[in-house]
């Protein structure tokens, strides 16, 4: 825990960039009757019955001190989805950071395994030599910046029905480009001060 609060309170550093890393899952579902649109005084109105239309998942990366997100959906999160997503940070999100701080969880995807399962060995040793892995404790994944974006995500855009993983690549894009393009940041306040007041007495 200590590890995650003192990257969270140093100061910005482009070439060291800390960004919080997660997966959300999202069930893809078809309206089976279709909606009353929305008018003047009226919400949006859809019958409780829907149609299941398969799963996909959602990545988020988010560098919370500078405004700067990186989201991708895929069909599923293997060892190999999140190799290639680490990668695609690496190599075109942040091609000039010295080393890339990822917070992520205990998910067993998130470790060299899944590189290794990926890439050939000279390829594993290139990305992993600019990704430094700093893992929240088991059961505080809540430590992870990256589950506050997920949850404006929800709110804002995905934490609806979808019918089909198109649509949901069109309207995650477009989300992510309006939040970037606000510079949207976290505020994160919870420091270690806090956590030696609150939590303390569980500490072993």
């Amino acid at each position: 825990m200590y590890d995650i609060l003192n990257l969270y309170q140093e100061p910005y550093d482009p070439k060291r960039p800390v960004v919080g890393c997660d997966e959300k899952p999202k069930q893809l579902l078809k309206e089976k009757r279709k909606s009353i649109p929305m008018k003047p005084g009226s919400p949006e109105r859809y019958d409780y019955e829907y149609i299941r239309n398969g799963t996909a998942n959602i990545f988020m990366a988010v560098e919370f001190k500078a405004g700067k997100r990186t989201t991708k959906v895929t069909y599923r999160r293997t060892r190999r989805d999140f190799a290639k997503f680490i990668k695609h940070l690496v190599d075109k999100r942040y091609p000039d950071a010295e080393i890339l701080r990822l917070v992520v969880d205990n998910l067993n995807t998130h470790n060299q395994t899944s590189f290794y399962e990926t890439y050939d060995a000279e390829e594993v040793e290139r990305i992993l030599s600019k990704v430094e892995f700093h893992y929240t404790p088991k059961h505080a994944s809540w430590l992870n910046v990256a589950e506050i974006e997920i949850n404006v995500m929800d709110t804002e855009c995905t934490g609806r029905r979808i019918a089909d993983k198109t649509t949901l690549t069109q309207q995650v894009r477009a989300w992510t480009k309006r939040r970037d393009q606000q510079k949207k940041k976290i505020n994160w306040r919870f420091t270690k001060q806090d956590a030696d007041r609150k939590l303390s007495k569980h500490y072993v």
